[in-house]
């Protein structure tokens, strides 16, 4: 059985992310394999809030070259986490 800690990877720390606090959402990186209610489960246990919502979406890899050798970078599944009015998550500024 997976931990809370195996389904949510990080927290994303971007821009966009930043914006949408002010809207009590939180994007999350979390593992391929994970469902919305494992998502749920995940985040109340770890940061002890209330999951109002969550949206899931699959990131595809991009195709980036260094010098002569071509890859993928690898796909990865972002969450959205909406949580109950007045519930917060403490992020560390640096």
């Amino acid at each position: 059985m997976n931990t809370p800690y195996d389904i949510i990877k990080h927290i994303a720390r971007t821009e966009k992310g930043s914006g949408m606090m002010a809207e009590n959402k939180y994007i999350f990186h979390v593992a391929n394999d994970a469902n919305k209610i494992q998502i749920r489960q995940a985040v109340e246990e770890i940061y002890n809030v209330t999951v109002k919502k969550v949206n899931t979406l699959k990131v595809q890899g991009k195709w980036k070259r260094v010098r002569y050798k071509e890859g993928k970078t690898p796909d990865w599944k972002k969450a959205v986490v909406t949580l109950k009015q007045g519930d917060k998550i403490a992020i560390a500024t640096t």
